[in-house]
């Protein structure tokens, strides 16, 4: 049977990781508003002006670099939202065998918001990322006939 003081320590240090990932995923969302305002700002302007430069190469590097900063915030907020939602429940469901169903709704609200702000950073980011392959795609092929 498990001792369920030899694990208490476990139980401590997950619980400590539930605000680290809230704040990650704060950081999350304000990084993919960010990323936006960066997409829209390329669609309009700096792809036109990349094109003109004819420098492909710097092209290639800039793509690979923006397309790997949309893929992981399409890939990281999900796993830090899952995480957020994980942990407080552990609390909650320990809560309702007490017969506090208070504690439990909280941890419940906790680990549905948690999971909004983490789908809403990754959808952003995958929305993000198939836009710009997109449009580097274009701005690449139309270099080529330059090069």
């Amino acid at each position: 049977m498990i001792d369920h003081l030899s694990y208490a320590w476990l139980h401590d240090a997950v619980s400590w990781l539930l605000t680290p990932s809230l704040v990650a995923l704060l950081a999350g969302c304000a990084i993919a508003l960010v990323e936006s305002g960066i997409a829209v700002g390329e669609r309009f302007h700096g792809l036109a002006r990349l094109r003109a430069s004819g420098n492909v190469e710097h092209v290639q590097k800039l793509a690979r670099h923006r397309l790997e900063r949309a893929d992981l915030l399409a890939r990281i907020p999900p796993m830090l939202g899952l995480m957020a939602t994980i942990i407080p429940l552990g609390p909650g469901l320990a809560a309702l065998g007490e017969g506090d169903p208070a504690k439990l709704a909280s941890a419940v609200t906790v680990a549905f918001d948690a999971t909004v702000l983490g789908l809403v950073a990754g959808i952003a980011g995958l929305v993000i990322g198939k836009l710009r392959r997109r449009w580097y795609e274009e701005t690449l092929d139309a270099m080529e006939p330059l090069a």
